[in-house]
């Protein structure tokens, strides 16, 4: 069956076809056809998609007078009305101020300029003209010839001849004369097809949709319905979602959940006490220092039966069957308020409020904490964290690389790895790597372990194993999306924020 292309043409596409033997322009397409740009440019696509018309597209730098241009162009160039307020008279440059009604930059200018030129002299702190100056009023600089041309018309770059060329570079080195802009311009050109389609009588009556009216009055069974091109583009319709790094995010959680964990929350300023002191970190640690934290303005009221048990623990060990740390332990330091620089500032404040009969429990958070480090395309001053507690006299070191295992499984790494390693607050303590199948190499996505006596005795008040993990977050988030710079979790590009898939592993 031999299909008749001009019976899948729109409305628009049918009014555009008819101007275009006569007409190749966009501008004059519009004209003769009573349509809009949009209109026109989206029937040409259409069309285009069809192989009825040929569209060519070019690019080309356009010189436009700026706001200052436009300006010269009606009171003369800065330099000009300089030079005639010298003309017959050596002044200060307070007099040639006053008399040229110039402004302090425009002054500037004309100087430079003209110096450039040789066309002053400079005597006395008075500025008079020189016979190059006398010449140069007496004819049209090549700035003044170039200007004018541009009021008149449109030029590009490729049409300039050598003097235009000149003028251009010394007005381009002046504030607001000059601009130019890349200017998008197309043609239309028939096909062969597009050619024998324009010939014939595109006036069908053709119907382009059903409604009520129509199939009551039954008037559609003496017409034509207009055929679909079912291969025609179509514009990406981009549906309605949440930031992509909060949508992982959700996710994280949504695998805690889903494990039996209870989320633990918690401010972002929070006293040295619960992000240090409490997690057994010595009050002259280098981490503590401004290098490392980002420190607020104020100070906590710290009073409670926990605060001493902290202290003691430093000092001496109390009764952890430890040495502490063997300094004098200094309230005012604990008092110190700081954006929070791990997210186990929660657990330990979690820690801290549990009962013996509450146990087990296992918590999670998923947060944003703060480090002072200079943001480049590795490192932020802000990243998220995922933190895990497992409370319970039974739990062992197997049971914590079980926890962490099943997560990262679901979090979609087939490969996950755990090696020895060392944290301050944490004994045995553990690195968790996954392994990269396109770096083909293992990464580092994490540090886990069982929190020191050292820890857990002040904080619940008895010892019990307590399971401990803090994930980067961001890491996992990079990875997923292949962002080579961090600074992109951010930026928020909107072209990127509707492309970007859905966080499923």
């Amino acid at each position: 069956m031999v299909i008749d292309l001009s019976d899948s043409l729109s409305p628009l596409e049918r009014k555009v076809l008819k101007v275009l033997k006569d007409h190749k322009k966009i501008s004059e397409i519009e004209a003769a056809s009573k349509l809009s740009n949009t209109e026109v440019l989206r029937s040409l696509q259409f069309l285009e998609n069809k192989k009825i018309v040929k569209l060519n597209k070019r690019e080309k730098d356009v010189i436009l007078l700026d706001k200052n241009g436009l300006k010269y162009t009606r009171e003369k160039l800065p330099e000009r009305r300089f030079l005639e307020s010298i003309k017959n008279n050596t002044l200060t440059l307070d007099e040639i101020k006053e008399k040229s009604k110039l402004n302090d930059d425009e002054i500037k200018a004309s100087i430079g300029v003209l110096k450039g030129k040789l066309a002053i002299d400079f005597s006395n702190n008075k500025i008079s003209i020189t016979a190059q100056g006398k010449e140069i009023l007496n004819k049209e600089t090549y700035e003044e010839y170039f200007l004018n041309r541009l009021s008149k018309e449109t030029l590009t770059l490729k049409e300039l001849s050598d003097k235009e060329k000149y003028a251009l570079n010394e007005l381009k080195k002046r504030k607001d004369i000059l601009k130019i802009e890349k200017i998008k311009e197309m043609d239309v050109e028939l096909t062969e097809q597009g050619k024998s389609l324009s010939n014939k009588n595109l006036n069908n009556n053709l119907i382009e949709t059903l409604n009520t009216e129509i199939l009551k009055s039954g008037s559609w069974k003496n017409k034509k319905f207009r055929r679909y091109d079912i291969n025609s583009g179509l514009p990406r319709i981009y549906g309605g979602k949440r930031h992509f790094v909060n949508e992982s995010r959700s996710y994280i959680k949504k695998i805690w959940l889903d494990m039996g964990f209870k989320e633990m929350t918690g401010n972002l300023v929070q006293p040295c006490f619960w992000n240090f002191d409490a997690l057994f970190v010595p009050q002259d640690h280098p981490a503590r220092e401004m290098q490392d934290t980002f420190f607020v303005e104020g100070k906590a009221n710290l009073n409670n039966n926990i605060i001493s048990r902290v202290k003691e623990t430093h000092e001496n060990g109390w009764t952890t069957n430890s040495k502490g740390w063997g300094y004098k332990w200094n309230i005012e330091e604990a008092q110190k308020l700081v954006l929070r620089t791990h997210t186990t500032v929660l657990s330990a404040r979690t820690l801290a409020s549990l009962k013996e009969s509450d146990l087990p429990a296992k918590f999670f958070a998923v947060g944003k904490v703060f480090r002072n480090e200079t943001l480049d395309w590795k490192h932020s001053f802000e990243f998220l964290q995922s933190e895990g507690i497992v409370i319970d006299e039974n739990v062992n070191l197997r049971n914590l690389i079980g926890y962490l295992k099943e997560f990262f499984s679901k979090m979609g790494f087939d490969k996950i790895r755990v090696k020895p390693s060392f944290f301050p607050y944490t004994h045995c303590s553990a690195e968790i790597e996954v392994y990269h199948p396109e770096r083909k190499e293992w990464v580092e996505l994490g540090g886990a372990g069982i929190f020191r006596p050292e820890v857990t005795k002040p904080l619940l008040g008895f010892e019990c194993p307590v399971l401990a993990w803090g994930l980067g977050v961001d890491r996992i988030i990079v990875d997923k999306y292949q962002i080579k710079d961090i600074r992109e979790l951010h930026k928020n590009d909107l072209k990127q924020l509707k492309e970007i898939k859905t966080f499923i592993k």
